[in-house]
C-alpha cells in the first residue's frame, strides 16, 4: 500500500466513528454523544437512558404539511360534490 493511500485511509477512519469522546458533567453523570444529530446515550447513578434530540423545525413542518393537504383534499371534494342539494329549476308547460 502507497504512502497516499495509507494517509487516505487513516483520515477517513475517525469519519466513521458513530459515538463520541465520552464526557463526565459535575453531577457525575457520563454523557456518550452521537455523530448524528439523534440524540445521547447518558449514564446516571448506573442507569443508561437514551434522550432523543428532537428537531422541532421538522415536527412542525410535518404539521403544516400535513394540514395544507387535508385543507386542499377536503376544498376538491366540497368542489367535486358539493354538500348542498341540486336544485333544478324547469318551467313546465
Amino acid at each position: 500500500m502507497t504512502a497516499k493511500l495509507r494517509a487516505v485511509r487513516d483520515a477517513a477512519r475517525p469519519a466513521g466513528t458513530v459515538f463520541g469522546d465520552p464526557y463526565e458533567t459535575p453531577d457525575g453523570t457520563t454523557v456518550i454523544p452521537v455523530s448524528h444529530p439523534v440524540g445521547v446515550f447518558v449514564i446516571h447513578d448506573g442507569t443508561v437512558t437514551w434522550e432523543a434530540a428532537v428537531d422541532t423545525t421538522r415536527v412542525l413542518l410535518i404539521g403544516a404539511m400535513t394540514g395544507l393537504m387535508a385543507a386542499t383534499l377536503g376544498t376538491l371534494a366540497v368542489l367535486r360534490k358539493p354538500p348542498w342539494p341540486d336544485v333544478v329549476i324547469r318551467r313546465s308547460r
